[in-house]
């Protein structure tokens, strides 16, 4: 048997790790019933209306977002793109049956909730993102319009956020407060957690940084 590659191993257990982590975060703010973020919407909106489950419909919209980055930019996924798709729909709807979250009533509650569930969300992509095993297959699409259109990276997210949002809400996801929360924290706050972990990590479990590495963009 061939010698078990260490920090490759490290690495992606903590990719792993952090994917599970931001998909119970996620699941906490679906819970607190104030706003989720737009593609969360969206998977939700389609779960209202279609049926499945949000997990399978993130799979299923991550797959669609693959193929057409492909399409788009010929921008090839790699392992770490499939892995995210596959694993966060899994982790969600484990999360949602296990049924460990509870969905409280008062106002406060439900801020605190989702507050809770922001900072998971951010500390799971942290843990994600620092082994640079790759990005999600909905960074990867911000990547292919960012390199067919020459927009910034910044209009181009903005623009696909809108729409993803504008869509999940027509087909009955929710949209509250809790959206515009998620919309501004996110950002600073895995400014805060990528660092963390990547110096948690250390310089021999990472790899060399990568052209098109997009810490701040991360979405699941």
């Amino acid at each position: 048997m061939g010698k078990i590659n260490r920090p490759l191993c490290v690495r992606f257990l903590m990719f792993t790790l952090g994917i599970a982590i931001m998909a119970l975060g996620s699941v906490m703010t679906v819970r607190a019933n104030l706003g989720v973020a737009p593609w969360d919407t969206l998977n939700i909106g389609l779960y209202r209306t279609f049926g499945l489950t949000i997990g399978v419909w993130s799979q299923v919209v991550g797959l669609f977002v693959i193929v057409t980055s492909y399409a788009v930019a010929r921008l090839k996924p790699g392992i770490g793109t499939w892995l995210n798709m596959l694993l966060f729909g899994l982790f969600f709807d484990f999360f949602t049956y296990l049924d460990l979250i509870p969905e409280y009533q008062a106002m406060w509650q439900r801020m605190i909730l989702l507050l809770a569930g922001l900072l998971v969300i951010s500390i799971g992509i942290g843990m994600y993102i620092s082994p640079r095993v790759g990005a999600g297959p909905r960074d990867s699409f911000m990547l292919a319009l960012h390199e067919k259109t020459g927009w910034s990276i910044q209009k181009v997210r903005l623009m696909i956020e809108v729409l993803v949002l504008a869509v999940g809400w027509l087909m009955g996801g929710p949209v509250s407060i809790g959206t515009l929360i998620i919309a501004g924290l996110t950002g600073p706050l895995i400014q805060r957690t990528i660092p963390f972990w990547e110096k948690l990590m250390k310089r021999q479990y990472q790899p060399q940084q990568q052209k098109h590495s997009i810490p701040a963009q991360i979405s699941h």
